[in-house]
């Protein structure tokens, strides 16, 4: 029996495809199971907006979700104007995530990284919502100035703006604009005792964002070696400072010293990377909402790079039918 639509977990394209034809059948998988929404990162090969327009003109509509775009890439108003469009052509519910980037991917495209990236965020947030709302966005902050607004158009679904957000203080930030926040390999304990505190702080008379958590996962068949495919999916953010200063911050014990493959075990180890039966990650995924996170975003990367697309489908598929076994 399906799983209600809330209780449906959404799922995330693990790769940056180089064609529509290879995010398809996560989004038939999404369609057919029921999923809460089909989600891309940033790809700078294949652009998320037009994929998942590509998709609809295809005839599989679903709800979607950037997780996230990159905001030097794209102006405030352009970042409204694709949002509301898929909105327009797909006609299901959109989230439009959107996340600072790296210091160094800021410099390559505006020269300097931003000073205060939580700055650049809060306007940037500020900025889409008011535009996505109807007004004008008059804003002259100190990384995005505009006096504009979107052209009315009929009636549309839903659009939801976003926040990547994987500390209290980008937390606190995000929630004064954003409808949803985004995290990534946040410890269900972590998005319980800090995160959704922080947003709630910094949400003040309005409703906090609701938590979409990205959390990877691998069924445990023969022939897998969990340390190996956290590593192919995570590496590169293990060596993001942000990424390992919140992990610490969460307990996972990594060490500038420790080589990769000993950083993935610790991923492993403390339940961040989720391996087991299908049964045990599920029951693991309900810890998640159980802390508040509203939205479970499936990541099957680490089997993907591994193991190939084919059997990366068939974990999420199983994963399904054990939440639908588990809460029905």
């Amino acid at each position: 029996m399906p799983l209600p639509p809330r209780a449906a977990p959404a799922v995330m394209v693990p790769l940056q495809p180089d064609t529509p034809d290879d995010v398809l059948p996560f989004a038939e998988l999404v369609a057919r199971r029921r999923g809460r929404r089909l989600w891309m990162g940033q790809s700078l090969r294949c652009d998320a907006h037009q994929v998942f327009a590509h998709l609809a003109g295809r005839g599989v509509r679903v709800p979607v979700g950037t997780g996230v775009s990159l905001m030097p890439l794209r102006t405030p108003y352009d970042a409204a104007l694709q949002a509301r469009s898929l909105a327009l052509i797909t006609g299901r519910p959109v989230v439009a995530g959107y996340g600072t980037a790296t210091p160094a991917f800021v410099a390559s495209l505006h020269g300097e990284p931003y000073r205060s990236p939580r700055t650049a965020a809060g306007e940037y947030l500020t900025a889409v919502r008011a535009l996505l709302d109807g007004g004008e966005a008059d804003l002259q902050g100190r990384y995005h100035r505009l006096r504009a607004a979107l052209p009315p158009t009929g009636p549309h679904a839903a659009v939801e703006v976003g926040a990547g957000v994987l500390r209290p203080a980008m937390a606190r930030t995000a929630a004064a604009a954003a409808d949803v926040a985004v995290s990534w390999l946040t410890p269900a304990d972590y998005v319980r005792d800090v995160l959704v505190p922080a947003l709630a702080e910094g949400a003040g008379d309005r409703c906090p964002p609701r938590v979409a958590t990205v959390v990877h996962i691998a069924v445990d068949r023969p022939g897998r070696d969990p340390a190996r495919m956290a590593d192919a999916v995570l590496s590169g953010h293990l060596r993001a400072g942000h990424y390992v200063d919140m992990l610490r911050r969460a307990g996972v014990p990594l060490r500038a010293s420790d080589d990769r493959l000993v950083r993935a075990k610790q991923l492993v180890r403390a339940g961040v990377f989720v391996f087991g039966t299908a049964a045990h990650i599920a029951r693991e995924l309900s810890r998640y909402t159980a802390a508040g996170v509203d939205e479970v975003v499936l990541n099957t990367g680490g089997v993907l790079f591994t193991h190939g697309t084919q059997e990366a489908l068939t974990d999420v598929e199983d994963v399904f039918t054990a939440m639908e076994e588990l809460h029905g």
